[in-house]
């Protein structure tokens, strides 16, 4: 009797701390419960869910293969689990997998003004949960910072009813970020400039992208932090002028980091850059300049290269 009563109990315990409310952008998001069905977009949003062990709640993905991001590491951990979409869902494909939730973000699997919005998928009786570092799209928010991150962990983990795990995470996280950047001389900062894609004109990383917190905590600093956007197209003029000495390629898409590399390397208009004249580079991973769990490993890199290591 007792062994059934304690069984009751324990199976009952994760029910006694719903309904919870958590921020998201701009909205309060109620659960009565946790989700069963989840769907995330995007290769980081994904790897946040495998990293709170939520894999056996998801019914798939959506917004990786489309980007070229999807390596080894992350394959090993969605085995057998679909890619509904190879880019940004519709919502027919979202009501195809009949989910209870979606986790996405602005530019991250939605778009402001486009058909799949938490507006238009509460009504489906989907919930939405959005991306921290994205909520600029959408209202003020502060500059990117790790506390991104662990914000939408920490979420997560109230929304799935693993709040003791999320912590444990952050906590473990914050640890690590606290030993890898012990000693840094942050006196003089290195100039760094991050370079996503494009040729004529290059994407970057602003005030509010996740880059910007990273190459911070390794004890940098972004030549466009004045730029108050997340991700966005400056100019190559821009960029010569402020002569940033170390580059940071984000490595992802049909262009491979090598052939970024080459293209500033060839161009003479880059000749006098710091960066390029003394070959200081660190590559990326997509996984790793945008928010989730490898975010770390992206800081110590960053560390390692801005030591010239």
């Amino acid at each position: 009797m007792k062994l059934a009563l304690l069984a009751l109990l324990l199976s009952a315990g994760p029910a006694l701390a719903f309904p919870v409310t958590v921020q998201s952008c701009n909205r309060e998001v109620t659960f009565d419960a946790p989700p069963a069905r989840a769907i995330a977009n995007d290769v980081n949003l994904v790897e946040m869910m495998l990293a709170l062990g939520l894999r056996d709640r998801m019914v798939g993905y959506t917004g990786v293969s489309g980007w070229k991001t999807l390596d080894e590491e992350l394959r090993a951990g969605i085995e057998e689990l679909p890619e509904l979409s190879a880019q940004y869902p519709t919502r027919e494909v979202l009501l195809g997998a009949e989910p209870d939730f979606f986790f996405a973000g602005w530019n991250y699997g939605m778009k402001v003004g486009g058909e799949v919005t938490p507006e238009t998928l509460e009504p489906l009786g989907i919930k939405t949960y959005e991306l921290t570092e994205s909520c600029i799209h959408v209202g003020d928010k502060p500059r990117s910072s790790m506390q991104d991150m662990y914000a939408d962990l920490l979420n997560l983990g109230a929304i799935f009813g693993v709040e003791e795990q999320a912590k444990a995470l952050v906590a473990a996280y914050e640890a690590e970020l606290a030993e890898a950047t012990a000693g840094i001389d942050r006196a003089t900062p290195p100039r760094v400039f991050v370079y996503d894609s494009g040729e004529e004109s290059p994407f970057t990383a602003g005030a509010y992208a996740m880059p910007t917190a990273l190459i911070e905590a390794a004890g940098g600093v972004n030549v466009m932090d004045d730029l108050q956007k997340s991700w966005a197209t400056v100019t190559w003029e821009a960029v010569v002028e402020r002569n940033p000495e170390v580059i940071v390629i984000v490595n992802y898409g049909d262009v491979t980091a090598e052939q970024k590399i080459a293209f500033l390397e060839g161009n003479p208009a880059f000749a006098a850059v710091d960066a390029v004249k003394n070959d200081r580079y660190v590559v990326l991973e997509y996984v790793e300049a945008t928010p989730g769990p490898r975010n770390i490993r992206a800081v110590k890199k960053l560390v390692a290269g801005f030591r010239g290591k």
